[in-house]
């Protein structure tokens, strides 16, 4: 059996890491004539293709280097997608593989399912069956797509099931195998807490943030954002930015690992002064895996808009503020028991939640079969599948 799997933007590297090393466990049990030993090939498509976005994480994770790189680079939605449609079609044409795997809901995601169905080929989705309801998020509909497309939808929760099934998929092409993200951490935990902050705040702070001495002994927060809906707009990003260093940071030191496009957006808005100005506000680079994991680790609070980290905080108890006004891990929210609270970008909203998440404390929370043995499970239903 001669399987692909694809990769494109980080997400997708802790998600590809563990299916990786199942693949390779799941061989070695088997004699070398068995017909079920699997073939398996890696293809990047090279979304996210500078060193701190991409290959630090193959390195850190160890994810062996990709069979085949397709270099797409950045551009817009449609011409990553059309760029990897057509460079992923010679690569199904030569290696004509019995399964192509997708994770997660970037572009690569969808462009690859799409373009192995009108060959023939089967497709299995890695964390199947997400649903945020908001059809203007490139990742909505890049999830809506391939599901549609996909032959075996694994799923990483039983929201997820149930959101498949009210879309009309049979029972025959859905199988819950829990969250491949908690493999990666529970694989990784032991590594990233041996970290020191301290040590990661020198060695990845941003130019002329190393001056700034902050004691995160008696906690601190950390802060991630990215999306448009939050960084592409001075009205929204502005009031974000102050409250952040007029009130968070009066609390607690604050670490922002900044990503490339909010920093453009910060300087291009003549934010760069006001955040850099904020003595108990310190900016990181991009930062790897296990740092990350090890900030989390003793985080007194996350504020994100990220979607792995939801999921991260719920197994650790970190409680966490998303900072959308939906998700597509509903799983994650406090009413479901997990830790996080959707609080959009409305200031007061933020506020509000932001003081009763100080008082909660870290409180952990595992949903079903986030049990660190996702990984195995999909090769298996993989496998298994008739």
């Amino acid at each position: 059996m001669k399987i692909i799997s694809v990769v494109g933007a980080r997400p997708n590297f802790m998600k590809i890491a563990p299916f990786i090393k199942a693949i390779q466990t799941f061989n070695a049990t088997l004699e070398p004539s068995n017909f079920q030993i699997i073939e398996h090939l890696l293809v990047h498509t090279g979304q996210h293709y500078d060193d701190r976005m991409s290959k630090s994480f193959f390195e850190s994770l160890g994810i062996p280097d990709a069979d085949i790189n397709l270099g797409i680079g950045s551009g817009t939605h449609a011409e990553q997608v059309g760029h990897t449609m057509i460079a992923f079609e010679k690569v199904l044409l030569e290696e004509k593989p019995d399964w192509v795997v997708v994770v997660g809901d970037v572009n690569a995601t969808l462009a690859c399912s799409v373009t192995a169905k009108k060959l023939n080929i089967k497709v299995c989705h890695i964390e199947a069956g997400l649903r945020s309801g908001d059809m203007s998020m490139p990742e909505e509909i890049n999830r809506l797509v391939t599901d549609r497309l996909s032959d075996l939808l694994l799923t990483p929760d039983t929201l997820s099931n149930a959101n498949l099934k009210a879309e009309g998929v049979s029972d025959s092409r859905i199988c819950f195998v829990g969250n491949i993200m908690i493999d990666t951490l529970e694989s990784n935990r032991v590594k990233a807490s041996n970290l020191s902050i301290a040590d990661i705040l020198k060695s990845n702070c941003l130019e002329g943030e190393a001056s700034k001495s902050i004691n995160t002994e008696n906690g601190y927060a950390v802060l991630t954002l990215h999306r448009p809906s939050n960084v592409d707009e001075k009205d929204i990003l502005e009031p974000i930015i102050d409250f952040l260093t007029n009130e968070v940071a009066k609390d607690m030191p604050i670490i922002w690992p900044i990503h490339p496009r909010t920093q453009k957006t910060v300087q291009q808005f003549g934010l760069w002064d006001k955040v850099v100005a904020c003595k108990q506000l310190i900016l990181l680079h991009p930062i790897g895996y296990h740092e990350m994991l090890r900030l989390n680790m003793n985080a007194t609070l996350m504020l994100t808009d990220s979607g792995g980290l939801q999921e991260e905080c719920c197994v650790l108890g970190t409680p966490c503020l998303t900072l959308r006004w939906n998700t597509e891990r509903p799983v994650t929210l406090k009413e479901h028991g997990g830790a996080s609270v959707l609080v959009g970008n409305n200031i007061k909203r933020i506020r509000e939640e932001y003081h009763i998440a100080l008082k909660a404390g870290r409180v952990p929370q595992r949903s079903e079969l986030w049990d660190g043995q996702t990984a195995m499970r999909c090769v298996q239903a993989i496998v298994n599948y008739r």
